[in-house]
């Protein structure tokens, strides 16, 4: 029983992160009907400028921010350099794109950092405190939950309790009504981009050091968990992304405590080959209208 709580625990406080990664890809799925590809290695390169601040100064918390400035001033930079001169008439075409900068973002940070891993620090210790003789949660498990608590309810209140929000989701649902009625469709689709950027980034600050280390690849097989996470959510849900980070945390810990870590990349693919058997459009997919 003691395991199958530390498991739980530990799932939990990993499917958080999943759920951050999640919640960024639904935002650009939201906002521009692309799923990016990409966002992992923009996470990185985020990551890389927190470990160079860091570094110069000394200070975690510095760099901590520095991540999510660039986050944000990177996803808005791919949205106006490169998504916007894509010809988005083929769907096909935003993928290979945002592959293609997978490819380009891991090279240059390659040439720069090099492709050996490097420490990555925590504010807070990751040495699991007990409670009743159980291992439980550490304080940085719980500075992550803690966190994407606070991104949860503070992307929620942007997109129901704010104009900008309003406008956010008029612009991605109905773009051409959007400017009819004064909107700047572009730019929400741009501060779309730079918001789950930046989103992207936090999740990155947070589970590289659960991770080996800092390396070009080290969001690789997150971004599958949290790919898997979205779209056993649903694309357009972010509660369901949460949910399905969450449960994709569980199975994976489930999976690694109890059968070996070997197969946890085996249990994510079977969970997404599962859900887009049953239900392609997700868990909490809205229920789609009946066309006569």
């Amino acid at each position: 029983m003691d395991r199958f709580v530390f498991l739980t625990l530990d799932g939990l406080s990993r499917g958080s992160v999943y759920a951050a990664s999640a919640l960024a890809l639904v935002l650009i799925w939201r906002a521009a009907r692309i799923v990016n590809f990409a966002q992992g290695a923009m996470a990185v390169a985020a990551a890389y400028v927190a470990h160079s601040v860091t570094s110069a100064t000394g200070s975690y918390w510095l760099g901590f921010l520095a991540a999510v400035v660039a986050g944000l001033l990177l996803g808005a930079l791919v949205d106006v350099a490169v998504m916007r001169l894509v010809d988005h008439r083929s769907p096909l075409n935003p993928v290979i794109v945002a592959l293609g900068l997978v490819l380009l973002i891991q090279a240059v940070l390659g040439m720069v950092y090099g492709n050996e891993y490097r420490p990555a620090e925590t504010p807070f210790r990751r040495t699991a405190l007990s409670v009743g003789g159980v291992a439980v949660l550490s304080p940085f498990d719980l500075f992550v939950f803690a966190t994407i608590a606070v991104v949860v309810v503070g992307l929620a209140w942007i997109f129901t309790r704010t104009a900008v929000g309003l406008r956010m989701r008029a612009a991605a649902f109905a773009p051409e009504v959007s400017r009819l009625l004064g909107v700047n469709v572009g730019g929400m689709l741009t501060l779309g981009w730079a918001l789950a950027s930046g989103v992207g980034a936090l999740a990155a600050m947070l589970v590289v050091p659960t991770e080996l280390g800092l390396h070009p690849h080290a969001m690789d097989l997150v971004f599958v968990s949290a790919f898997t996470a979205a779209v056993v959510g649903g694309l357009d849900s972010p509660p369901g992304a949460v949910v399905g980070g969450l449960l994709v945390g569980l199975l994976l810990s489930y999976v690694s405590g109890y059968v070996g870590s070997d197969l946890t990349p085996l249990a994510v693919l079977a969970l997404l080959l599962a859900v887009l058997l049953v239900r392609p459009a997700g868990l909490f997919a809205p229920v789609a209208a009946r066309q006569v």
